[in-house]
């Protein structure tokens, strides 16, 4: 890894750790919610454990070279720049697709095709991405209407609820 990408590694992994300290620590005062098994905190304390995870790996893969006494070798056959750019297109184009249809089309339409142009656009086979696509979807869904009792947007299968 290059010098200067070990370098915004470093400091986008201390900046995520620090993000993650700090919405753990707010996080931990929110109040519990009666009548439910899990606290209006449960949801920031798991994003905040994501983000520490995140940036913890990222200060890692920055250091671990020097760890390594230098002894790890250059990444071959890395992606050239404007296939990055793609894969980042299409995940910002993802994001804004859903804020805009979400509401229209519903969670449980919108969720599965994002995934899937995603996983598609970082390399995943087709048959994964079908897979995570769909179970990730449920598996969000039933985390937030059943657990959280956060209702999703149900867009036009609001009828067949």
């Amino acid at each position: 890894m290059p010098p200067t990408q070990r370098r915004v590694d470093l400091g986008i992994g201390l900046a995520l750790s620090l993000l993650a300290a700090a919405v753990l620590w707010s996080a931990r005062a929110f109040p519990a919610v009666p009548g439910q098994k899990v606290g209006a905190g449960f949801l920031p304390m798991l994003v905040g454990a994501g983000l520490l995870a995140c940036g913890v790996a990222l200060v890692w893969r920055a250091l671990r070279p020097r760890l390594d006494g230098g002894a790890a070798s250059e990444a071959t056959g890395s992606a050239r720049p404007a296939e990055h750019y793609g894969s980042a297109a299409v995940l910002v184009a993802v994001v804004a697709g859903y804020l805009l249809l979400a509401e229209r089309l519903g969670f449980l339409i919108v969720a599965p095709l994002g995934l899937v142009a995603m996983l598609r656009a970082f390399r995943v086979g087709w048959l994964p991405s079908l897979g995570w696509a769909v179970g990730g979807t449920l598996l969000v869904h039933l985390a937030f209407y059943k657990l959280l009792r956060v209702p999703l947007p149900w867009g036009v299968l609001r009828p067949f609820y």
